[in-house]
């Protein structure tokens, strides 16, 4: 079913063109519309909204409810979007879906409706899924935006916001406010939200447009947060009765600020669908929170050099990145590894800000490799991201240009570092996970 896939598109054109959900409504339809059936917690933002997702789906899952997650992109196979239990969609599941779904996209390929995009079609696909799976709750992360994505044609239990930062600015617009527009778009009448934003415009935004569609709002740093200290967190919460809960001992699964800021957003989600009636006992919440987390972020492989694989694309989330690298190497090594010791392998999609990913990761490094993820045409070329760190870096650093991951890699091993980390995308930490791991064959470390 080849489509336009917007993932590993060079250029994309403006979201008004590229989105419609006239397609996937009809989709749908053709279906039977399985998504009404289905009991959905609907997630967007900027960064964070997968492992949020990841930590709801974990806690729903800890107080046994058959959950689905949905999220996007996959690192190996495609398979990985679509998950039950834990578990991915089968071969044979995806084999049957494809089957099902093909006629129906080549039929609306020859009408005026058009045919669907790929997102279009792994949405259904999901649902679709989801709904044969008799599932008990869903986690439905958005791809990009909101309020134009595929995944915005459900009517969710409650709708989650985590964050907004400027990315995608030709899609979604040039300014935080008028991302925060577009995210809020998934925003229905009537329907809880949570929203973990922290800018303040922004933020606002997200609550005018709740409250004009008469959503029951809960807003992260007014209504609930993570306090933090050493090994010790305390969760409270405002309740939608006015009563207050607290939870204690919360211990997200990754390390960093970015993080516990996404096990708040969790934990808000959790108990606000206990409010509604959901069988989700503070345990099982706690347990999601230490358990729920994604691959290739903030990902650590055991062995000498320590491996950290982090799917950084944007300048929140690099910041992420650099705010947590100490702690993420002390879970492994039990200390901290000077600068000169420390290498980051880092590739960059051509339309991504490279200063932005660069800057917050630059002082912490002694040596740079730059290269470039070789199964997506969107990469940036090994020399202009060098050229960024240039300008960068603190006097001292190396910096040295590899064509693909493998030489790049190679590169790594040759600097005799204790901590090598791979970033700059998503795509990139694909290909970076599969090399090391067919190196190593080593299991992935466990939570933190």
């Amino acid at each position: 079913m080849g489509r336009v896939n917007y993932e590993r598109a060079a250029v994309v054109p403006p979201a008004e063109e590229a989105f419609k959900l006239d397609r996937i409504r009809e989709l749908l339809r053709r279906l039977g519309d399985p998504h009404t059936a289905l009991r959905i917690v609907h997630v967007a933002g900027t960064k964070g909204k997968g492992s949020t997702s990841a930590m709801i789906a974990a806690a729903c899952e800890a107080a046994g409810l058959r959950t689905g997650l949905y999220t996007s992109p996959h690192l190996e196979k495609l398979e990985e979007r679509f998950t039950v239990g834990g578990q991915p969609c089968t071969a044979a599941e995806l084999v049957a879906l494809v089957e099902r779904i093909r006629p129906i996209a080549e039929a609306m390929q020859c009408e005026p409706v058009g045919g669907p995009t790929f997102f279009d079609l792994t949405t259904a696909m999901a649902l679709q899924h989801f709904a044969d799976r008799r599932t008990d709750a869903v986690v439905l992360e958005v791809g990009l935006g909101g309020r134009l994505d595929s995944t915005n044609v459900v009517t969710p239990a409650l709708s989650v916001i985590t964050s907004i930062s400027l990315e995608h600015t030709a899609l979604l617009g040039a300014t935080r406010d008028k991302i925060a527009y577009e995210k809020a778009g998934i925003l229905k009448p009537g329907v809880p939200a949570v929203s973990g934003v922290a800018d303040a415009e922004a933020g606002d935004v997200i609550e005018q447009i709740s409250a004009e569609r008469g959503c029951p709002f809960w807003r992260r740093g007014r209504d609930f947060d993570i306090e933090t200290a050493e090994n010790d967190w305390r969760f409270t919460r405002r309740c939608e009765n006015g009563s207050s809960e607290v939870i204690e001992g919360v211990i997200p699964a990754l390390p960093g600020r970015a993080q516990t800021e996404n096990a708040s957003v969790a934990l808000a989600a959790l108990g606000v669908l206990a409010d509604q009636g959901w069988a989700l006992p503070i345990d099982a919440r706690r347990l999601g929170i230490n358990t729920g987390r994604l691959p290739a972020r903030m990902e650590r492989i055991a062995g000498d050099p320590l491996v950290i694989i982090d799917g950084a694309h944007n300048d929140a989330s690099a910041r992420a990145l650099a705010e947590a690298l100490d702690e993420l190497c002390r879970l492994e090594r039990g200390g901290v590894a000077p600068r000169e010791q420390r290498v980051l392998v880092v590739a960059i999609s051509d339309d991504k800000d490279k200063a932005a990913i660069i800057e917050p990761l630059a002082r912490r490094f002694g040596h740079f490799i730059a290269t470039r993820f070789i199964e997506n045409p969107r990469a940036a070329q090994p020399e202009k991201v060098a050229e960024t760190a240039r300008r960068l870096v603190v006097e001292g650093t190396t910096i040295e240009l590899a064509d693909t991951p493998q030489l790049a890699w190679d590169a790594a091993q040759r600097q005799a570092a204790d901590v090598v980390v791979f970033a700059g995308s998503l795509l990139f930490a694909a290909e970076a996970r599969r090399l090391v791991l067919a190196e190593r064959g080593a299991p992935l470390s466990g939570p933190a």
